[in-house]
């Protein structure tokens, strides 16, 4: 590879983009000129000539100077924060506070900066510094400048140093489920798990076995058309929730509903389609729901619940009514805005308020849907919450969106284009990743003082004990892959970390909430210290804890992370029966997903198969001649209690001998994703109220319990 440019190189820098990496093997990767080059255009920047690339440098050094202070300040509690301010060179500069809840402090300390000042068009600036106080308090706070007659304000969040486990939690440990939520079918539902089956599922692990929580898939809204995408975690928003997940009648309006016959005849519809198929079949449910959904909107609501209803649009504002908005004219002109009139390919569009305007009544439906789902959510977790979990709901946040979504649309000025996010290649996946999912520009939420960022996490969490936060690496750094290029041929963007995962923080403190962030894959060993330093819990799969300083084997349990959610496997791996039996092998080999031929991977397979027997058998947790799969199962999850980590999992698959992997990463098409029903051992279909008295989800509930409460020792 041809040397780069000291220009180009330069240029990457300033805007935090790799030209070199660790691969997942330890080798360096030096990234390609064409891949630079393209994510710089994606931040807005020309960069492919040297004159191009010179007059870049020149911009960004100018556009530094034109600032008057930083767009984003951020400080934790406790500490100070030091930030620079631009006047004209030998003006005074007067600067102040003014805290989140308009409380004015002055004072602030100056401090040596020796910078030289700057000619910017005949106008020497002068750099000045100053630092925060140690004694603020958590929040949004603004800092504001004064210089002759000019005034500006800036962004100063002041953030948690520590989040830890919530207080209900105390010092014990804890267990909970983890679900595809949409898998987790009851008689009662359409033909797809609902927010009344998740309220069930809690109250049941709870009341039942002790559990302190339930994990599930993220519930970001999807396309409100035919095909409905179905990945939750490529959503057209993540702000917003799916109202697929809706129990209709749950709704106060039903049992006012003159036409509820009609409502039970869609639901006995789209229920006895479902009985017919092995495979989730979200497109003939939202068409039932959506039908019965509009009839519901239209019965009048009582005073109180019309209040109720204004109250969480004001609340919502303006970015409800632009994902409103977006749904009705996705439903006129299709789910991809790219392909829209151009007068609408906008939110301040010139044809956008007209469509409104004569369309008002498709737009507040969509509106609505989103007062139910919030409705409907808080319930959830009450009703959790009040069956004895100390956390409730743990909502799962995807790494990003749609690109011909609503937040894609709504966001387009703070979404990079030209490139997506994913994955470099690693064990698992050694082709690499593409979500085909556009990423933040890091500089736009700068600038935009982390607001659109801020939105998602305060959404995610207004009713939830916890988020796990998908692939949390992507908030220090994060895979851009040029359109058209291989997942192979991306280089890393850098995140301010400090910011972000700061907010995450704030957020979470906010909440009362615990995070857990997904930290598998290829990861920076001082990332997962940070993460640890600032209180959040990371992610540890069995399969995946290997003695990698050692033997090589399986990393005994009593070495393994103390702050972290702990589990045997994951959405992306067979449940445990099918791992067992060598199905994640056969499936990635069947869909050409393999880099060596497959029987070097089935044999590498059993050897690592063969090595977590041995360790079972060592601590006693399994015979020597035991290899019926729910003995494994249990002993499995029996010596993650052995491990010291402070919250485990349970897979529901696992507590029900499924086998069937939800989701094979690398594949759309090639495999039914996120559509795969909860089965038994047998492969039939099974309902949530089987599960309920099943005797083998209440055997390994009750021996995860029984772990938790003793010491972990091996």
């Amino acid at each position: 590879m041809a040397e780069l440019a000291p220009s180009l190189v330069e240029l990457a820098r300033r805007f935090g983009i790799a030209t070199g990496y660790a691969d997942w093997t330890g080798g360096q990767v030096h990234v390609a000129e064409t891949t630079l080059v393209a994510a710089l255009a994606a931040l807005g920047v020309a960069a492919g000539t040297e004159q191009d690339r010179n007059t870049a440098l020149t911009v960004h050094r100018r556009s530094y100077w034109a600032r008057q202070m930083p767009a984003t300040i951020v400080a934790r509690a406790g500490a100070q924060a030091r930030f620079w301010v631009h006047v004209s060179h030998g003006a005074p500069a007067e600067v102040w506070l003014q805290l989140e809840d308009g409380t004015k402090r002055g004072g602030l300390q100056q401090v040596d900066n020796f910078t030289p000042p700057f000619d910017l068009d005949g106008r020497w600036i002068g750099e000045a510094s100053f630092v925060t106080p140690t004694d603020l308090p958590l929040g949004y706070h603004r800092v504001q400048l004064r210089s002759g007659d000019s005034q500006t304000s800036t962004a100063l969040i002041v953030t948690p140093d520590w989040v830890g486990l919530p207080e209900q939690l105390g010092t014990r440990r804890a267990w909970g489920l983890a679900a595809q939520l949409y898998s987790v079918r009851s008689r009662q539902s359409w033909g797809i798990g609902d927010l009344t089956d998740l309220t069930d599922l809690a109250v049941w692990s709870a009341s039942r076995h002790g559990a302190d929580y339930v994990l599930i898939n993220p519930l970001h809204a999807a396309t409100p058309t035919i095909p409905m995408e179905p990945s939750p975690y490529l959503p057209t928003s993540r702000r917003f929730f799916n109202p697929l997940y809706i129990r209709v009648e749950a709704i106060p309006e039903f049992s006012d509903l003159k036409t509820r016959g009609r409502v039970r005849e869609l639901r006995t519809e789209v229920q006895q389609r479902a009985g017919q198929l092995d495979t989730i079949d979200r497109d003939s449910a939202w068409v039932a729901k959506r039908a019965a959904l509009l009839l519901l909107h239209r019965v009048p609501r009582s005073a109180g619940r019309q209040m109720a209803y204004a109250a969480f649009c004001q609340r919502e504002g303006r970015a409800l009514d632009d994902f409103a908005t977006w749904c009705a004219l996705a439903e006129r002109y299709g789910g991809d805005w790219h392909c829209w009139p151009s007068f609408l390919q906008h939110p301040a569009g010139v044809g956008v308020a007209r469509f409104v305007e004569k369309h008002s009544d498709a737009v507040d439906f969509h509106r609505w849907l989103q007062w139910q789902l919030d409705e409907q959510l808080a319930a959830a977790q009450s009703h959790a919450v009040r069956a004895g979990m100390s956390l409730g709901i743990m909502h799962d946040l995807a790494v990003g969106v749609h690109p011909n979504g609503a937040d894609a649309w709504a966001l387009q000025d703070v979404l990079a284009r030209g490139v997506t996010a994913g994955a470099p290649p690693d064990e698992f996946n050694q082709l690499g990743q593409n979500w085909s999912q556009p990423p933040w520009r890091p500089d736009r939420l700068d600038e935009l003082e982390y607001r659109p960022f801020r939105a998602v996490i305060q959404a995610v969490l207004r009713h939830a004990g916890g988020v796990r936060i998908d692939h949390i690496i992507g908030l220090f750094r994060l895979w851009w892959i040029p359109e058209g290029a291989p997942p192979n041929q991306g280089t890393y963007v850098r995140y301010d970390h400090e910011a972000m995962v700061g907010i995450v923080a704030l957020e979470a403190h906010r909440a009362g909430a615990l995070v857990v962030g997904e930290d598998l894959g290829t990861v920076e060993p001082w990332v997962r210290d940070y993460l640890l330093l600032r209180g959040l819990l990371g992610t540890s799969i069995l399969w995946f804890e290997l003695d990698r300083d050692g033997t090589g084997g399986p990393l005994p349990a009593e070495r393994w992370r103390e702050y972290c959610l702990s589990s045997v496997t994951t959405h992306d791996l067979p449940p445990t029966a099918g791992y067992l039996a060598g199905d994640h092998v056969r499936l990635r080999e069947s869909l050409g997903l393999l880099t060596r031929p497959g029987e070097d991977e089935v044999e590498s397979d059993r050897a690592e198969l063969e090595a977590w027997m041995r360790e079972l058998r060592r601590v006693g947790l399994l015979g020597d001649q035991d290899d019926d799969p729910e003995q494994l199962v249990l002993a499995l999850y029996r010596y993650l209690g052995r491990t010291p980590s402070r919250l485990l999992g349970v897979a529901l698959t696992d507590a029900v001998g499924d086998r069937r992997t939800q989701n094979q990463p690398g594949t759309t098409d090639e495999y039914p994703n996120w559509r795969i029903p909860l089965t038994g051992p047998d492969g039939q279909p099974l309902l949530l109220e089987d599960v309920f008295t099943d005797r083998r989800a209440a055997a390994l509930a009750e021996a995860v319990r029984a772990q938790i409460s003793a010491a972990p020792s091996c």
